[in-house]
């Protein structure tokens, strides 16, 4: 007997990144995972890229406005799953959080171990005036906006709730080689191949 239970409604999470496309164009990819790791929707961007006046007028928060508020906020309300959070790699895509109304977290990369100190992390949220806390979920470090610091019991309760076991890391190279392919296949086959 198929499920009545409407996609919406499941425990999901979702997962934004952006990738340089080169020549200073950006390409945006938002993967929506249920709590077993398996997909429920995927979306990717056209190559997105600021205008010189734009370059000029947004400074050094740039890459927050492009990254977070132009890419991560069309992705994001595009998509038909409202998912418990979202995740991020990047401190610049963090910015999303402003455009949309779900909690956003940047997770950290991994610890290497080597003994020492451990490594310093970006997390500097949007600008240098918007600095990052920590949080941690099981084993993985994160961060989340200064100017969103309840989104922290949300985010934690879901994640004992429902999340327990899903990475939060492997989703990224999963968004970042489904980027690639659909760029392969908007190119179409290699001119002057053979028949």
């Amino acid at each position: 007997m198929p499920s009545t239970r409407k996609p919406n409604s499941v425990p999901s999470v979702g997962f934004l990144t952006v990738v340089d496309s080169g020549g200073g164009s950006f390409l945006g990819g938002y993967l929506v995972l249920n709590a077993s790791g398996r997909p429920l929707e995927f979306q990717c961007t056209a190559p997105v890229k600021a205008n010189r006046a734009q370059e000029i007028l947004y400074g050094p928060t740039l890459h927050p406005y492009l990254w977070g508020e132009q890419i991560g906020g069309a992705l994001i309300s595009k998509s038909r799953t409202r998912p418990l959070f979202v995740c991020t790699d990047q401190s610049h895509t963090l910015a999303v959080r402003a455009a949309v109304d779900l909690p956003v977290i940047q997770v950290l990369p991994a610890a290497k171990p080597s003994g020492g100190a451990p490594p310093k992390h970006n997390i500097t949220a949007t600008s240098s005036a918007e600095p990052a806390e920590r949080l941690t979920l099981g084993r993985y470090s994160c961060a989340l906006s200064g100017s969103h610091l309840t989104d922290r019991a949300t985010v934690e309760r879901a994640w004992k709730t429902h999340l327990d076991d899903l990475h939060l890391r492997e989703p990224f190279e999963r968004i970042r080689e489904a980027i690639t392919e659909a760029q392969r296949t908007a190119a179409g086959p290699a001119s002057g191949a053979a028949a």
